[in-house]
C-alpha cells in the first residue's frame, strides 16, 4: 500500500502563511493530571493571544474524544494512539500558520517525545501544569476522581495508571502557588520572543 502513496506538494508554504499572519506558528502542549488546570490555562492564554491578533486554535482532550477519537478507550495503547493522532492534527494546524494550544493529560514520556518529533522540536513548547494529585482530587470538578476511587473508572491517571512527570519541560506552572492570571502571564512571557521574533 505504501508504494502507492505519494506526498503532494503545494504552492503555499508555512513560511508564507506565518508571514501573512505576522507571527510564528507552533504547538503549545499542556500536560498534567486531570483537574490540574490545563484547559483553563489554555483557554485563557488563547483569549490573550486572540486579543493580540494571533491566529490560534485549541485542541482539548474531552472534545477530541467526542469526535475524532471517540473509538478509543483509556488503555495504555489507546492513550498512546489518542496522542499520536492529536500530534498529527496539531502538526497540520501548525503548518497552516496557527498557534495551537493542546490540553491533554498525556501521561507517558514516550508519547510526549513523539509529539516533539512529529511537529519538530522548534515548533513544540511543553507546559507542565504541576498540580499535586491531592489538589486535583480536592477540586474534582468533573467528579472523575470520586468515580476512580470507587472503581467506576479504570486506568485513571494518578489512581491506577501512572503519570510520568516531564523531566525538562519548557515551562512549569505550579497552579497551587499562582493565580490563573499569573500563570498565563508566565507562559506568555516565555513564548512571546518565539511568537514574534521574525516579525518585530
Amino acid at each position: 500500500m505504501e508504494d502507492n502513496i505519494f506526498r503532494q506538494g503545494y504552492k503555499i508554504s508555512k513560511m508564507q502563511r506565518t508571514s501573512r499572519n505576522k507571527h510564528n506558528a507552533f504547538l503549545i502542549w499542556f500536560t498534567g493530571l486531570s483537574g490540574s488546570g490545563k484547559s483553563t490555562l489554555a483557554n485563557q492564554l488563547e483569549l490573550l493571544l486572540h486579543n493580540k491578533g494571533v491566529s490560534t486554535y485549541t485542541l482539548d482532550g474531552d472534545n477530541i474524544r467526542m469526535g475524532l477519537n471517540k473509538d478509543l478507550s483509556f488503555t495504555a495503547a489507546d492513550r498512546s494512539e489518542n496522542i499520536r493522532r492529536i500530534a498529527e492534527v496539531a502538526n497540520l494546524m501548525v503548518d497552516a500558520g496557527l498557534v495551537v494550544l493542546a490540553a491533554f493529560v498525556s501521561p507517558f514520556k514516550k508519547d510526549r517525545q513523539n509529539i516533539r518529533e512529529v511537529v519538530k522540536g522548534v515548533n513544540f513548547v511543553e507546559v507542565f501544569v504541576n498540580t499535586s494529585i491531592e489538589a486535583c482530587e480536592q477540586r474534582d470538578v468533573k467528579g472523575l476522581y470520586k468515580k476512580a476511587r470507587s472503581g467506576e473508572i479504570k486506568n485513571f491517571t494518578g489512581i491506577d495508571s501512572p503519570y510520568e512527570v516531564p523531566e525538562t519541560p519548557d515551562i512549569e506552572v505550579t497552579t497551587e502557588n499562582l493565580t490563573i492570571e499569573e500563570s498565563v502571564e508566565l507562559i506568555y512571557n516565555h513564548i512571546k520572543p518565539k511568537l514574534f521574533s521574525d516579525y518585530e
